[in-house]
């Protein structure tokens, strides 16, 4: 049994974890490749207990109950080739974040968020209907070792394909996501983060996301489910 607290820092919604972060940090404290669910929202400054179970499941849990649930798989995902980095740039002064945008404060994709705080990933959609927007991690997302640690490179993932499948236009929290990090980027290095939509069905939508170092090759994907919130209309 392990232990493991999510700074407040790494929100996403008001009062929880961004979720792409919380994934990563419990695949990393576990130390294994999984597909994570999450349970409940993500509490922030809170000592959660990340406990092993049968056939290999990690759980994260609160004193109010489990949070989340990672089951050990291996992601299979076709990513499409990078954009042009100009091309990322001009996708992202087309944010529609910056207009309307349901958690200005994420750590991801948070507007409101300083250079330096939060990631600033804002991506806007291209002609091919993919989004993409550049990232430049901050010296403090090092490791250690001048690369970025793995649970920023989760975190990076995870906004974009919100993006990818409503365009900021609807109200949706992360479900389950699976990253896989195949060369960890360098601290500084700018970076190309992307997201496309895969399918949708009921509140359910998929989508693929990946980040490029600044040579255009691929660095980490990660495959995720995104649930739309009931409205007061829905039945």
């Amino acid at each position: 049994m392990k232990t493991l607290t999510i700074d407040h820092r790494y929100n996403g919604p008001p009062g929880s974890a961004n979720g792409g972060y919380a994934c990563g940090a419990l695949a990393v404290a576990a130390g294994a490749d999984l597909t994570v669910r999450l349970l409940a929202p993500p509490p922030l400054d809170e000592a959660l207990i990340l406990s092993a179970r049968e056939g290999g499941e990690w759980e994260l849990a609160s004193g109010a109950g489990p949070v989340a649930l990672g089951t050990p798989a291996r992601l299979v995902l076709e990513v499409p080739p990078a954009p042009p980095y100009v091309q990322a740039v001009w996708a992202s002064q087309h944010y529609p974040g910056f207009n309307h945008h349901p958690f200005p404060d994420c750590f991801v994709c948070g507007p409101h968020r300083r250079r330096g705080d939060g990631l600033r990933i804002f991506p806007g959609m291209l002609e091919t209907g993919i989004v993409a927007a550049p990232w430049l991690p901050a010296d403090d997302l090092d490791a250690g070792d001048g690369k970025v640690a793995v649970e920023f490179h989760w975190a990076a993932l995870d906004c974009p394909g919100y993006f990818a499948v409503c365009a900021g236009r609807r109200t949706m929290m992360l479900g389950e996501m699976h990253a896989h990090v195949d060369r960890r980027v360098h601290a500084g290095e700018s970076c190309t983060v992307i997201g496309w939509k895969l399918a949708s069905e009921g509140r359910r939508h998929r989508a693929g996301t990946a980040i490029f170092d600044q040579d255009g090759e691929l660095c980490a994907r990660a495959l995720a489910t995104w649930i739309e919130l009931k409205t007061v209309t829905d039945d």
